[in-house]
């Protein structure tokens, strides 16, 4: 068992993922700061939390469901990578693109190797 396998990693990553749609959801000041400077159109920050909440219960599903767990990764992976994208097409400064580059990394890597089987 690896720390990217460990089912504990997943509800880690899915208390993180349903804290972020929470804060999402009530528009956080650095959240809201954050998705201005991306220029994230105001029609599409409701979907993020809906997003963000779908990949929590995703990724809690790995007990019983590895394989939407690892889909759920796949996505994220899919999802990051967008972000990474958004930073790069704003020349954001690397500091505030670090967060989404290091998820997409955990995302693939967590794909790539997939859920502990019981």
């Amino acid at each position: 068992m690896s720390a990217l396998t460990s089912p504990k990693t997943y509800t880690g990553l899915a208390a993180f993922h349903a804290a972020d749609a929470v804060a999402c959801a009530v528009q956080v000041a650095p959240i809201k700061k954050i998705l201005d400077d991306l220029g994230v159109p105001e029609g599409v920050r409701p979907v993020l939390p809906v997003v963000k909440g779908a990949a929590a219960v995703g990724l809690l599903s790995v007990t019983w469901f590895p394989a939407l767990a690892r889909l759920t990764t796949a996505m994220l992976t899919l999802y990051f990578t967008l972000a990474v994208g958004a930073h790069i097409r704003a020349r954001d400064k690397v500091v505030n693109a670090l967060p989404a580059v290091v998820f997409l990394a955990l995302c693939a890597a967590m794909t790539a190797e997939g859920p502990e089987q019981a």
